[in-house]
């Protein structure tokens, strides 16, 4: 059965690109377009698609307001079509951050110039993604600030670190989790997460405004300190490096990886800076990275959690690291900062 489509842009050229993007994939069918914000929520209540591509920037209504008018009523439904926002960054940069926190499952970035030869540039980013919104389930958004999941106290003894890694539904499942850290918590943090380059400064201050610890971009020579979460610069990976003065993030700005920032290079770097007493927490996410990087933090006597099933919006990262037996733990999202309190 083929992934049925909307494409909503108020470029005609834009969406003409897309759309043969998509149908020359041959399992997607584009049912649909929409020029406008109110036009694609017309079309989407009319031909129930799988699948919206979205654009920001539109007359009428935002992509940020499409977002919040699909969650505001029946949240979670099994029938909400997942949403894969195609935009340019630079001006809608921060809107797209505001999209992946409202709901969007993933990001493609359109060339900043739209040149055919350009534009077209896309199309294994935008058909790849497309498939994976498919098979992803809806997110549950809250409006607003999140507020912790559950309480929670500082861990005092264990492992030395936290480090996380996500790719699909990472923005929202990441958005809860910190929001829920308690502001003395005992050890740092680092995430990896799979997102464009452009992206993640703007998603750490988004994240900082709306934590009690400190959320930051990495940086070269920041010094890992406990209550920080650092978050990898997208397009390059972040390793953790032990000096006499302590643990400070490097940022490899030659990826050799498929994923960048990999959560496999961050994991197995954490290993070393910290002596294998790391705990990992892999979330939603397609594909399976972190599985390597997971195996080197049980092989140097660390500890691993998985998110359950029953919450991950794509069950794939996790699924894999579970599979193979390395998980000491799995919990849904509403449980996970309980669950890391437990193994740290």
């Amino acid at each position: 059965m083929s992934i049925r489509v909307l494409v909503v842009d108020d470029s005609a050229f834009a969406r003409k690109v897309i759309r043969e993007c998509l149908s020359d994939a041959g399992d997607i069918e584009v049912v649909g377009i929409a020029r406008s914000g109110l036009e694609a929520l017309e079309k989407i209540a009319e031909l129930a698609p799988d699948v919206v591509t979205l654009d920001l920037v539109m007359p009428d209504l935002d992509g940020v307001g499409v977002l919040r008018a699909l969650t505001s009523d029946g949240a979670g439904s099994h029938l909400a079509p997942r949403v894969v926002v195609v935009s340019v960054s630079g001006a809608s940069t921060e809107l797209g951050v505001e999209a992946l926190q409202n709901g969007a499952v993933d990001l493609v970035q359109k060339p900043t110039a739209l040149a055919n030869d350009r534009l077209y540039e896309l199309r294994s980013d935008l058909v790849s993604k497309v498939r994976a919104a498919a098979v992803a389930r809806p997110a549950r958004v809250r409006a607003g600030i999140p507020s912790p999941l559950q309480p929670a106290t500082s861990p005092t003894h264990g492992m030395q670190a936290v480090v996380i890694g996500s790719s699909t539904g990472g923005p929202q499942a990441l958005s809860r989790l910190l929001a829920a850290i308690p502001r003395d918590f005992a050890v740092p943090l680092a995430i990896a997460l799979h997102i464009p380059a452009e992206y993640t400064e703007a998603m750490a201050r988004r994240f900082d405004k709306s934590c009690a610890i400190d959320v930051i971009e990495a940086y070269e020579g920041l010094e890992m300190r406990p209550g920080l979460a650092v978050l990898a610069h997208g397009g390059s990976h972040l390793r953790l490096q032990r000096h006499d003065s302590g643990v400070t993030a490097h940022v490899e700005v030659f990826p050799v990886m498929p994923f960048y920032p990999s959560v496999d290079v961050l994991f197995r770097s954490a290993v070393e800076a910290y002596s294998g007493c790391v705990l990992g927490v892999v979330l939603t996410g397609m594909g399976s990275d972190g599985l390597d990087g997971s195996r080197a933090i049980r092989g140097a006597g660390g500890r691993i959690v998985t998110e359950s099933e029953s919450s991950a919006i794509v069950y794939g990262m996790p699924q894999v690291v579970h599979a193979a037996g390395l998980a000491n733990a799995e919990a849904p999202l509403d449980s996970m900062v309980d669950e890391i309190l437990r193994q740290l």
